[in-house]
């Protein structure tokens, strides 16, 4: 998948400063998108993704965005599809996590998992629809494992992300056939600054032996983007086998 095959095209990614958003960011850019991404907090490595899209090439912008504003949303389209003059992959990968034991979990933090891991995707998808339908272009959800299993120290987490799934389907089934919506179940995803002995734990159980890299989504996302044109609705886990 190393063609550019994105050549003449254009992906917003939400929460593209850092980890799995910057490897989707890059790879996209590598197959021959302009970039526009987003961020919350993180503005030195947005700045830092930004230069690295750039040194591929590629037109890129980073744009601050708090995903539950619905006129920050809104700005952060209007500003992408200025830049670029089109919006054709929208990747919402924007989200938090959190370990709480279920009955544990205050209203505040209930409401921000929601707000931030549902609400953000379904507000940029509805602000990109109009420029997506133009493009025929394509969504790319970002769900979890924990969307289609239950982890009992992250009720509220699990239940963002189930929603996102369903979300998915039902933009899959009503935005066709303009617009093609898949969503991608990442397992357990190593981070080099935290986890290690939980990650080891976790790669022992996975049957490919390891556990995945943010480069393994973005070959997913990249798939999504560029070559399943006859592919919607589906929510495909990228897991080494780990649900199994």
């Amino acid at each position: 998948m190393s063609a550019l095959t994105l050549s003449g095209k254009s992906a917003l990614i939400t929460g593209g400063a850092r980890r799995i958003g910057r490897a989707i960011a890059l790879t996209l850019a590598s197959s021959g998108a302009d970039i526009t991404i987003t961020f919350r907090e993180s503005a030195s490595d947005a700045e830092e993704t930004v230069r690295q899209i750039r040194d591929l090439g590629r037109q890129a912008q980073a744009i601050h965005c708090d995903v539950r504003s619905e006129a920050a949303v809104r700005g952060a389209i209007a500003g992408a599809a200025t830049f670029h003059g089109r919006i054709d992959i929208l990747v919402n990968n924007a989200a938090i996590f959190e370990t709480v034991a279920l009955d544990q979990i205050t209203i505040d933090q209930w409401d921000a998992m929601l707000d931030i891991n549902l609400r953000g995707p379904f507000l940029f998808a509805r602000e990109a629809l109009p420029y997506l339908r133009a493009t025929r272009g394509r969504i790319i959800n970002l769900g979890s494992l924990g969307g289609l299993h239950p982890w009992p120290m992250r009720g509220h987490y699990c239940a963002s992300k189930a929603g996102l799934h369903m979300l998915s389907e039902v933009m899959a089934k009503t935005w066709a056939p303009e617009v093609a919506v898949n969503c991608i179940a990442p397992g357990w995803i190593d981070q080099k600054d935290k986890g290690q002995e939980l990650a080891a734990q976790y790669a022992a159980r996975t049957p490919m032996g390891r556990n995945g890299t943010a480069e393994d989504i973005a070959e997913a996302v990249l798939f999504f983007a560029a070559h399943a044109s006859f592919v919607t609705g589906q929510t495909l886990a990228v897991d080494g086998g780990l649900a199994l």
